[in-house]
């Protein structure tokens, strides 16, 4: 059914969450990290006041995570998603991940709406360069503002162009397919109904139940990989 679903669609959006990433032997936000973290939240670090109040972890917090990121790569799902792209059967990838995986990967319309860990800015002057520099420590602009992750912290706004991007996607959608995410966090659990509201058809992807489960045209409990490697070889035939 996915099959017939995809090829029929004129314009598809994909919705990636985390187990798009886990795939990929990236660990997810909690278990990201070594025993060092066992008696602290994580989420404590991922804030503003962190990046203010306790920087010495804060930045230990996110080498770890970087360093996570550049220690995994994406899997076959991921390429697939960029061929079908390059040949117009895909229109946008939405994502919740920050790891830029996608991109990787070769896709290019793509709205990353917590950010990414690829890269870094100055907090004070804006300026933009890789997350090799934060693994070397270099942590202060030439302006002297502190370079952070370029990802959403806690207590700050989501990326406005991303948000646009994805409400968009959604009302333009025929059908719209949601890849490893528990559709738990706002606002990317509104853009599937948004979509089916507007008469796309829903497709979710994930190994666990989900809240939208009922509202879907299609769900599959299976492996991301699999899936998308199903569905690659279904239309070669």
């Amino acid at each position: 059914m996915l099959t017939e679903l995809f090829n029929k669609s004129k314009h598809t959006v994909v919705l990636t969450g985390a187990g798009m990433s886990t795939e990929s032997g990236l660990p997810d936000f909690r278990s990201a990290l070594d025993g060092m973290w066992n008696e602290v939240d994580p989420l404590q670090f991922a804030s503003r006041d962190a990046m203010k109040y306790e920087r010495d972890l804060f930045v230990r917090f996110y080498k770890q995570r970087i360093q996570k990121l550049n220690e995994a790569s994406p899997h076959r799902g991921y390429y697939h998603l960029a061929e079908w792209e390059r040949s117009g059967e895909l229109g946008c990838i939405l994502t919740q991940n920050v790891d830029g995986f996608h991109q990787l990967a070769g896709s290019q319309n793509v709205a990353e709406m917590h950010g990414s860990l690829r890269s870094i800015y100055c907090d004070e002057c804006g300026e933009e360069t890789s997350s090799e520099r934060y693994m070397n420590d270099d942590l202060v602009c030439h302006c002297g503002g502190f370079n952070r992750p370029g990802i959403v912290l806690f207590g700050e706004p989501l990326p406005m162009n991303a948000i646009h991007q994805a409400k968009v996607e959604a009302k333009k959608a025929d059908l719209f397919i949601v890849l490893g995410s528990s559709l738990e966090v706002s606002p990317a659990n509104v853009f599937p109904m948004e979509a089916k509201r507007n008469g796309a058809k829903l497709v979710i992807v994930n190994q666990e139940e989900t809240g939208y489960d009922s509202a879907a045209d299609l769900v599959i409990h299976e492996k991301i990989g699999k899936v998308l490697n199903d569905l690659a070889e279904a239309k070669a035939q």
